[in-house]
């Protein structure tokens, strides 16, 4: 056997080895995106009167008015995260967060494109990474999809 086997080998059974985090990591990520999301969703039902001022005054959605804006956007932040921690039509949920991330972007532009932002729209794109690795990779196994899914 020579070196390169040896190395090959090697990489594999490290492979095999990081495979089983994957599970977890998944989780975490769910978990982790699902939050951030949630929080924001869950402020601006608390303080509806500034959510319906911002999206009149600051937020500048395109195509829709500002009320009803208002209202995809909330509930956009508070039921796709749901998908996502409970691991049920995680990719849908997946990306339907990422369109409302990106929508988040789009609309609030004028100030995450600004000079001074750049870590907030960092976490924009960060948040936009983690989803998009769910939709294309999956809940993973500890996920009521992956359950659901064997039966």
């Amino acid at each position: 056997m020579n070196r390169f086997t040896q190395a090959m080998n090697g990489h594999a059974a490290f492979a095999r080895f990081l495979d089983t985090f994957r599970p977890w990591f998944l989780l975490a990520t769910r978990l982790w995106v699902s939050w951030q999301f949630w929080k924001s969703g869950w402020l601006k039902l608390t303080t509806w009167d500034v959510t319906l001022e911002l999206f009149r005054s600051e937020y500048q959605v395109p195509l829709l008015p500002p009320p009803l804006a208002a209202v995809c956007g909330t509930f956009g932040e508070l039921f796709f995260p749901l998908l996502l921690v409970l691991g049920i039509f995680a990719r849908f949920g997946a990306l339907g967060l990422f369109a409302v991330n990106a929508m988040a972007v789009i609309s609030y532009w004028h100030v995450l494109g600004g000079e001074g932002y750049e870590a907030a729209l960092a976490q924009h794109v960060l948040w936009g990474f983690m989803l998009a690795a769910i939709a294309v990779c999956g809940a993973g196994a500890l996920s009521l999809d992956e359950k659901l899914g064997r039966r």
